[in-house]
């Protein structure tokens, strides 16, 4: 069936700010879904509270609305547009439950506006834990033994009945929130308190735990005529227990039988064609039994989910595209495969490669919580990585996650306290893939293992082999290192670094020069969706040591932007928001735009965004040798956070030129000390300080600067490991978990001022002119992060005089420092004085809230002055709109109960929204403007 033409005009529902459980994924598949619903004439409004996002930007849709996701706002629109449907299907929980909340108002039928692509039917069967588990019975698929409560008393009840160990799942909860697996009877009362507590409808189902089960997930499309196409099958790594967003996870599946899987298929199939009416993407979990492979349904998510975007960018498929075109009226037969663009839409992706996805976690930012996963999720962010096999994507997926490693073990010694490694085993916490490698290295039997941790069999068994190999390469010297040890060791994704570590004599770039002299060199090949069986004009590429190259460097001017990795707090979707500009702005300069990024759920890594994708760990030895295949005229590093400018001392080594500010001065920025001399010769005030390299020096130098002091590593985002102290005791303490936990870091002390107001720039400078993109004045006081902080723009209370000695300082700065590109500085403000606190020769969290609230591309006018084609003058800026913008962080802290909600230098909020108000009399304003008195008075 073609489209429905009597669609006109389609509201799609965004996610809101990041949160754990619901973060960049839904900016993958909200700006897909507006650009494929455009491509059929549709006009589009879109509604989303989150100023860090590709999909509220006005290319994506004809109508983009930075408000707050609630009913009212939704009647505003309607009232405002002629809007003849919904999609709700976009936006994960928070658009689905908004659209029930509409239903139930009955302001959809009022403005006669329908949802497409689900309705309150299909959600309610799937998402009301009573109802889908009755569905369940009647569909003849297996459940587990449970019931629903409503209370605490019926709770209690059925675990009486029921018998531990058993699970609690909040109905209509996201990421797991509220969910746990309670061992004992004295710990069920409170858990099941806080699951009741956590569901909108205050139900919980209380059901048998099937701890060690094997747990799947299926990728499907529906459409309108009840076609079925199952885009990927996803197998969790770790067994049933722990929630699938903090599992790591592989695909195709691994350990599956065909039997098992037809099984599993066909029970899919019946339970998205009970559904009703849907027409779009699905994500159906499963738990196996490994014994007898007895299958049971765990949920189905009735919308493009977290998964989603994982199966889009380990198929190559692009599921939300096609989802919105299902949610008009097409069948999958209908459609073109827009990778391929010559098979069929319900032609099944096939991969001849496999993918690892491992989550990242930010326990180091909530001290004391409780660091052992379950049933709700606690992750930030995740990576993924491809590779020819299990061992390749695995060591690949580790070298992504920017916390240090270079693979999978065999960068540094091992543990070797069987007690610590028992309990990291048997209660499984962040590290627990390399604790596993660490007790294989010791001789632990892979079936004591196995025993502790339920994993199958078959990945130990790849891991224990890695295990072998390591053994092999010790034997070895660079000198005397057969080459076919070293071709199989690259095989199985060992790094340089590793193979380095483990011989022990010598550096990565010596094993690179021998492999290199040897032909031992990456291999690039398509992420295609059909494992060549057609002919496909990919540009999404991986690299491996397997076969021939499949990607082809062309001879045109071109450029490398480097992503931001995996979202983390300090670093995440804001920095994504960048690089995508930064690509489409080269692109639009004639420059051939390669985006390197190992980041599955952000729009960077969408299929179409880049003229090149290389789906790589941010990682040296990889970026090495993709210039030296693409050999562009340049790298950028200045859009993708910390991670792309860790990396620019290594290109400036290696002669590559870096785009834009080049690295001395980003060095500059970071070198304490030379950023003070030149503050000091600029005649710009800034905090005293020092720089120690131990706990005694740190103390004399917070005695000369004076007490409190702000003790900080250098080199780091979001506030790591920043603290204030206020003696000597506590800086002894402080230093020493600093030295401790990034060794070889130098710690800076500076003097805190204490009640100072603080305050932000953002700027342009192409080297001759400064122009300030926005200027923020912070509700919170100096002392609470940027990132923790509600931030006005512009300033409403800041003077004239401080202003001005802001602009000054930012232009001084800018043209000093030699910016080309973007430089955010933090600024301090007592008693009308203006001190620099730091300046950050890159994009900053903020500019993508400037950009919404302004309706600027700044980002695309910074890129165009870093490659040199655009001077500031070039562009006409549009005068700045009345009223006023707040950033408002968003925190996750209900994820760790107990831990303190305490903000201090070191960055918590997982994401931000953002509110317009037209005066400072807005009721909002006036409450921000009490607290800020309140802070600036204590």
């Amino acid at each position: 069936m073609p489209k429905d033409t009597s669609i006109k005009h389609v509201l799609i529902i965004g996610s809101g700010p990041i949160i754990i459980g619901q973060a960049c994924e839904f900016d993958y598949s909200g700006s897909q879904a507006a650009r494929s619903l455009r491509e059929e004439g549709i006009e589009v409004s879109l509604i989303n509270s989150n100023p860090a996002t590709i999909m509220t930007d006005k290319m994506n849709a004809d109508h983009v609305y930075l408000w707050p996701l609630t009913a009212e706002s939704i009647e505003k629109i309607l009232t405002e547009q002629k809007i003849d449907a919904v999609l709700p299907t976009m936006g994960g929980q928070t658009a689905l439950n908004l659209a029930k909340e509409c239903e139930e108002l009955g302001i959809w039928a009022k403005h006669n506006c329908r949802i497409i692509g689900v309705n309150i039917e299909a959600i309610d069967k799937m998402e009301d834990r009573d109802k889908f588990r009755d569905l369940m019975i009647e569909l003849g698929v297996g459940v587990a033994d449970g019931q629903i409560a409503n209370s605490f008393l019926e709770g209690k009840e059925i675990a009486q009945r029921i018998g531990f160990p058993l699970v609690i799942r909040p109905s209509y909860t996201l990421g797991g929130t509220g969910g746990s697996i309670v061992f004992k009877k004295e710990d069920f009362d409170v858990a099941l308190q806080r699951g009741l507590e956590a569901s909108p409808v205050h139900e919980v189902i209380v059901e048998k735990a099937v701890m060690g089960w094997k747990e799947y997930e299926l990728e499907l499309l529906r459409d309108s005529k009840d076609d079925i196409a199952v885009i990927c099958t996803i197998e969790n790594f770790d067994p049933m227990g722990i929630h699938t967003g903090d599992s790591i996870t592989v695909a195709p599946a691994m350990t599956l039988s065909d039997t098992c899987y037809q099984n599993m298929r066909d029970m899919a199939f019946k339970m998205m064609r009970s559904m009703g009416v849907f027409a779009g993407g699905c994500n159906v979990q499963f738990s196996v039994n490994p014994e007898d492979e007895t299958i049971i349904a765990i949920e189905i998510n009735p919308r493009v989910s977290r998964s989603s975007a994982l199966a889009s960018k380990a198929t190559g498929y692009p599921i939300a595209k096609i989802a919105a075109k299902l949610a008009i009226g097409y069948y999958l037969d209908e459609l073109k495969n827009p990778v391929t663009k010559t098979t069929s839409a319900f032609f099944e992706p096939a991969i001849d490669y496999v993918i690892v996805k491992i989550p990242r976690w930010n326990f180091d930012k909530f001290h004391g919580s409780d660091k052992r996963l379950g049933f709700q999720m606690k992750s930030v962010g995740e990576v993924m990585a491809i590779g020819r096999s299990f061992q390749e994507a695995l060591q690949k997926a580790c070298q992504s996650l920017e916390i240090g490693r270079h693979g999978l073990g065999a960068d540094r010694p091992a543990e070797r306290n069987l007690e610590v490694l028992a309990e990291g085993l048997e209660h499984a916490s962040w590290n627990r893939i390399f604790q596993l490698k660490d007790a294989l290295s010791l001789g632990v039997p892979i079936s004591s293992v196995q025993k502790m941790t339920k994993i199958d069999r078959w990945f130990l068994e790849q891991i224990a082999d890695l295990v072998k190999t390591e053994t092999e390469i010790r034997r070895y010297s660079v000198e005397n290192l057969p080459l076919e040890v070293l071709k199989v060791a690259k095989e199985k994704g060992f790094s340089d670094e590793q193979i380095a570590w483990l011989m022990g004599n010598c550096t990565a770039e010596e094993v690179y020069e021998k492999r290199k002299a040897a032909g031992i060199r990456r291999v690039y090949k398509m992420v295609d969706t059909c494992s060549a069986e057609f002919p496909s004009p990919t540009n999404y590429f991986y690299s491996t040591f397997d076969g021939d190259n499949e990607s082809v460097s062309t001879s045109n001017k071109k450029v490398v932007v480097l992503g931001s990795g995996p979202n983390r707090i300090g670093q995440g979707i804001e920095f994504d928001y960048s690089c995508v500009h930064g690509i489409l702005a080269a692109r639009e300069a004639g420059y051939e735009a390669i985006m390197v990024n190992c980041n599955p759920e952000t729009v960077s890594t969408d299929f179409d965004m880049a003229d090149k994708l290389y789906f790589e760990p941010v990682y040296w030895e990889h970026l090495w040798e993709i210039i030296e295949h693409e050999k562009p005229e340049g790298v950028i590093v200045q859009l993708g956070g910390q991670t792309a400018l860790k990396l620019a001392e290594k290109l400036k080594e290696k002669g590559i030129k870096i785009i834009g500010t080049d690295f001395d001065s980003m060095d500059l920025s970071e070198d304490r000390g030379r950023f003070s001399d030149l503050l000091a010769e600029l005649d710009i005030p800034y905090p005293q300080y020092g720089v120690a390299l131990d706990a005694e020096e740190a103390i004399v130098i917070a005695n000369k600067v004076g007490y409190p002091v702000l003790v900080r590593p250098s080199y780091v985002l979001g506030g790591q490991g920043m603290v204030i102290v206020i003696n000597d005791e506590d800086l002894e303490k402080a230093v020493v978990k600093l030295m401790g936990d990034l060794p070889g870091n130098r710690v800076l002390i500076d003097h805190f001022l204490d009640r100072a107001e603080e305050a932000e720039s953002d700027s342009i400078c192409d080297g001759e002119q400064v122009h300030i993109i926005g200027m923020m004045e912070h509700i919170e006081p100096a002392g609470i992060h940027s990132g923790d902080s509600s931030a006005v723009l512009p300033p409403f209370s800041l003077s004239e005089n401080v202003k001005n000695q802001m602009a000054e300082y930012t232009a001084r700065l800018a043209l000093k420092m030699n910016i080309r590109g973007l430089l955010n500085i933090q600024f301090a403000i007592k008693e009308e004085k203006v001190y620099v606190i730091e300046a950050n020769p890159r994009a900053s969290r903020t500019v993508p809230f400037i950009c919404k609230a302004y309706d600027v591309p700044y980002v695309n006018m910074a890129t165009k002055v870093m490659l040199g084609v655009n001077k500031i003058s070039d562009f006409t800026i549009p005068p700045r709109p009345a009223g006023y913008a707040i950033k408002q962080p968003v925190f996750s802290f209900n994820k760790f109960p107990g831990v303190s909600r305490e903000l201090g230098p070191e960055m918590k909020s997982t994401g931000e929204s953002i509110l317009f108000i037209k005066d400072l009399m807005d009721p909002t304003f006036r409450e921000l403007y009490k607290m800020k008195s309140v802070y600036l008075s204590h």
